[in-house]
């Protein structure tokens, strides 16, 4: 796979397991079954410790079982070489090593499955590139530890070829480069300690954007981009704890995310029909989670704390104001046209704790289909896929000015708990801000967006809004542009009118 060039404005206990579905998670205001969790009974601790409490595989391999000796270099590879498809193989304990040359990989066979014995661990020694690769469909991966990998910037160890219908639970991958994993469509991961690799715990791409009914469940995904790759590439987007890319239908519930260099969950490009839930996501370095340039999504029920202290203060040293969000929306929203189990980009029942900032909407003016400015290079809307049509003089009037542009419309956020302590957080000035903008539209010369256009939208005609949330700290609200500060009153009144129903306490915090 090669990388992906991309960039930003600058400026992105499982709970309620198998009974909640995304199709109830839209409701009408005032219908109590829309709020989600009630914040106040969030847990107090962190959920999916997987980490330090990594479930043992079997101790004997099972009948029928391929037995993977550790003290011959290569044997898993090999006997899955020599063996059909649909072949358990269990690798007995000890630390298995590859062969010596990078691309040594295994390659399973359709149906494989490949279990870890206790305290089985694989090694690529920073030797071999990947563990596992090719392209067959619905392989297992259990119980086994994955480290030592050397896997290129923007590639994955397991399941490198972003194959189909994989399985990958209760194992570690850790200490690796590049990513963990890579996703294919039907993938299920789930219970796994993703940590201390080198980009991502995950990186879901595929080559034409095939992945679909990806799960990722109770997983911990803590400490990845231990090669601060923002500061190699400057403004690369590509690091973080997950990241998406074009994934149509995604369940992310009840995982710890936590204590990643940069993001913690970042959907970017086209993605559609996501449902974040019951996670606990925190003490990030970035935004807890970005949506951008995506569709239709539900985010609720999670738990939100301390993220964005890194790359907040980063913001102020530089003097840059930009309100920076442990919730960063950009260019995405809900679009009914694009099927989905909801058709909003609906926000509720979270608690955001000692987060540098709350939630943003954002809108670059400048970034649509076929603009320079557009970093998600070569990449246009689902609404209209041919770049090449998002030009002079179509795209001045009619369906094509509406669809070029990724547009932040339909988000409602709502019976969420905002709470900052500026002692907590060591802010004493653009934190604990709430933010709706756009900036002044200028490029490119033909663009139909210039001046106020984008800013008009997003602020009053694009149906977003803010309801229902409880505010403790000194909040405040940017409107329209950044400059635009607005005090809780002048938020809540003409012509803005949001977070009616809301309540802010200046005292007190997380």
């Amino acid at each position: 796979m090669t990388a992906r060039p991309h960039r930003l404005r600058r400026a992105a206990l499982l709970v309620l397991l198998g009974s909640l579905t995304l199709s109830a998670c839209t409701s009408e205001p005032g219908d109590e079954a829309g709020k989600g969790p009630d914040p106040a009974q969030a847990p107090s601790g962190s959920i999916a410790q997987v980490c330090d409490k990594a479930k043992a595989g079997p101790a004997e391999a099972p009948a029928g079982a391929v037995k993977i000796d550790p003290a011959v270099p290569g044997d898993v590879a090999a006997k899955t070489r020599s063996s059909p498809g649909g072949t358990t193989f269990w690798l007995a304990p000890g630390t298995h090593k590859l062969g010596d040359d990078r691309y040594d990989q295994v390659n399973p066979k359709p149906g494989n499955v490949y279990l870890g014995a206790p305290n089985a661990i694989l090694d690529g020694r920073k030797i071999n590139q990947y563990a596992f690769s090719g392209h067959a469909a619905d392989v297992k991966i259990q119980y086994l530890t994955v480290q030592g990998f050397a896997a290129p910037h923007d590639e994955g160890v397991v399941n490198h070829d972003s194959a189909d219908g994989w399985v990958i639970e209760h194992n570690t991958v850790q200490d690796n480069d590049g990513a963990a994993l890579m996703a294919g469509a039907r993938q299920q991961v789930r219970a796994n300690c993703l940590r201390r690799n080198g980009q991502y715990g995950m990186n879901a791409y595929a080559q034409s954007n095939a992945i679909k009914g990806l799960v990722v469940e109770g997983n911990e995904i803590s400490g990845n981009n231990t090669g601060d790759w923002e500061r190699k590439i400057d403004g690369c987007g590509c690091s973080g704890g997950v990241k998406f890319w074009s994934v149509d239908g995604a369940d992310i519930r009840g995982n710890w995310v936590h204590d990643n260099r940069g993001v913690g969950l970042w959907a970017d490009t086209n993605n559609n029909d996501f449902l974040i839930e019951g996670n606990v996501i925190e003490n990030n370095d970035g935004s807890a989670l970005m949506y951008e340039t995506s569709y239709n999504a539900v985010v609720r029920g999670n738990t939100i704390r301390r993220n964005n202290w890194v790359d907040g203060k980063g913001y102020i040293d530089r003097g840059d104001s930009f309100p920076v969000a442990s919730i960063y929306v950009s260019e995405s929203g809900g679009e009914p046209r694009i099927k989905a189990r909801t058709d909003k980009l609906e926000i509720s029942g979270n608690s955001f704790e000692n987060n540098w900032n709350g939630v943003t909407l954002w809108e670059n003016s400048d970034r649509f289909c076929n603009s320079p400015a557009n970093t998600s290079s070569g990449s246009c809307t689902r609404l209209v896929p041919e770049q090449a049509k998002c030009a002079q003089p179509a795209i001045a009037s009619g369906a094509l000015n509406e669809d070029c542009r990724w547009k932040t419309q339909r988000v409602e956020i709502h019976h969420n708990r905002f709470a900052l302590d500026p002692a907590v957080t060591g802010c004493e000035e653009s934190c604990a801000r709430m933010a709706m903008l756009a900036n002044f539209g200028t490029f490119p010369e033909w663009s139909p967006y210039k001046g106020e256009v984008v800013q008009q939208a997003i602020t009053f005609d694009q149906d977003n809004r803010f309801h229902d949330n409880t505010y403790s700290g000194p909040w405040n609200f940017v409107a329209f542009e950044p400059s635009r500060v607005l005090g809780f009153g002048e938020w809540q009144g003409a012509p803005y009118r949001q977070d009616q129903g809301s309540k802010l306490t200046r005292a007190g915090g997380g």
